[in-house]
């Protein structure tokens, strides 16, 4: 009769333990976004179009690392939606052979994420972030360099950075080392974003991964080395959000409908750059774009 009592005892605890791993469930949607600024654009472009639809309050848990976090506090529920890339959410996160055609790959992206996550991927934002290979501008005005093909024989004599993602990712450095046949002085020194053009800018590296989309490309006068051999798949900007939340909340439907389409790269990259370059502050920077574009 001990015995049985423990036993009982313990299967108790046990489930109010497993309970209590599991989180809340808010009463109002929880957008979530990574830790670079695009991605707090982008996070704070959703919630203020939820909230301006439904007139709902949304919470913000944005700086969530990269985009394994991201998918987990999605798929277990701490978050109801943010912004993947397709190329992105198709290599990394589905682990399926990169694609080149970009209807092909959202198209694919959507089809496994509602069956294998019962997630949404809605209809692209308009525009494309792609992996970009960046090296100073007055480099690439002296060596003549304007595709990565042309960089190959300079690079053993170069230092690269890059961010902790690419190093690792299916569709990061090891494929783009091998397509272009890429060597480098040293191994690649890693460090967060925000850091990769101080560092380029500095002289500390020679060529960084950044993003296509970076507001400091332009306004730090860099270089974008073309991808002539297509190496990196399209990286539509895409938002990803729950069945459940969907069905709790209609209205968000209606908010991811108004922005399908809505954002160039232009407009990606000034936003970026308002918010990193002036110091601005993302919600008055969104504010602006959604008055001036009717939304």
């Amino acid at each position: 009769m001990k015995n049985k009592k423990i036993i009982a005892l313990f299967s108790t605890l046990s489930s109010l333990l497993l309970g209590s791993c599991s989180p809340p469930r808010p009463s109002h949607p929880v957008v979530g976004a990574k830790n670079f600024t695009e991605q707090v654009v982008l996070g704070e472009l959703l919630a203020q179009e939820i909230e301006a639809k439904s007139g709902l309050k949304v919470e913000r848990r944005f700086y969530l690392a990269g985009s394994y976090i991201c998918q987990q506090s999605l798929l277990a529920g701490r978050i109801d939606g943010y912004v993947e890339y397709t190329g992105t959410a198709l290599t990394a996160i589905l682990k399926q052979p990169a694609g080149r055609d970009p209807q092909v790959v959202y198209s694919t992206v959507r089809k496994l994420f509602e069956d294998r996550y019962r997630v949404t991927a809605a209809s692209p934002l308009g525009f494309e972030n792609t992996f970009a290979m960046v090296v100073r501008g007055d480099d690439a005005r002296r060596l003549h360099l304007t595709t990565l093909s042309q960089a190959e024989k300079f690079t053993p004599g170069w230092r690269l950075g890059v961010g902790y993602e690419f190093e690792q990712r299916p569709d990061g450095l090891p494929g783009l080392s091998a397509a272009y046949g890429l060597r480098f002085a040293a191994p690649p020194r890693t460090m967060d974003l925000g850091l990769l053009y101080r560092a380029l800018v500095a002289h500390q590296v020679d060529m960084i991964a950044a993003n296509s989309t970076d507001g400091p490309i332009q306004a730090l006068g860099l270089t974008i080395l073309e991808d002539d051999r297509r190496y990196f798949p399209p990286y539509q900007a895409v938002p990803l959000v729950r069945d459940d939340a969907l069905r709790r909340w209609p209205q968000i439907a209606t908010a991811l409908d108004a922005l399908a389409g809505k954002i160039t790269a232009a407009d990606m990259r000034a936003m970026n750059e308002a918010v990193d370059g002036r110091h601005r502050d993302p919600v008055e920077v969104v504010r602006e774009f959604r008055s001036a574009h009717g939304l």
